[in-house]
């Protein structure tokens, strides 16, 4: 799916998704990524949600997101409640949703100027 936003000022937006992909700024994605308004990690090594560690998350908290939208794939699944914990000790809000919801709520929180990172993962 295509996604349309007039303007990013120059910050990271998904400009289309689907099952096996993710664009950004009109590049393609295969692998799992965190995508966040000035910053992509691209060698973001979890392709399921049974595979996230703290250490992962933790990678991501050193952005300081107020919240992290976590895109498990074409199903909702939640992370083992120790990750959740971490997240909720550090502050930082961790959303769990499918892909395609967080790439979409991912575009709304950035362009309202919120903190946001988006953990995407296609399984």
């Amino acid at each position: 799916m295509k996604l349309h936003l007039s303007k990013g000022d120059g910050k990271n937006i998904v400009t289309a998704y689907g099952t096996d992909h993710v664009t950004i700024n009109g590049q393609r994605h295969e692998a799992p990524l965190v995508v966040l308004p000035n910053a992509l990690i691209t060698d973001w090594p979890v392709r399921n949600v049974d595979e996230l560690t703290a250490a992962q998350l933790e990678r991501i908290l050193a952005y300081k997101p107020e919240v992290i939208l976590l895109g498990t794939g074409k199903q909702l699944k939640f992370p083992a409640g120790p990750i959740m914990g971490c997240a909720a000790q550090a502050g930082v809000g961790l959303e769990v949703m499918d892909t395609f919801a967080a790439c979409r709520t991912y575009n709304i929180l950035m362009s309202e100027g919120r903190s946001v990172a988006a953990a995407l993962m296609f399984g």
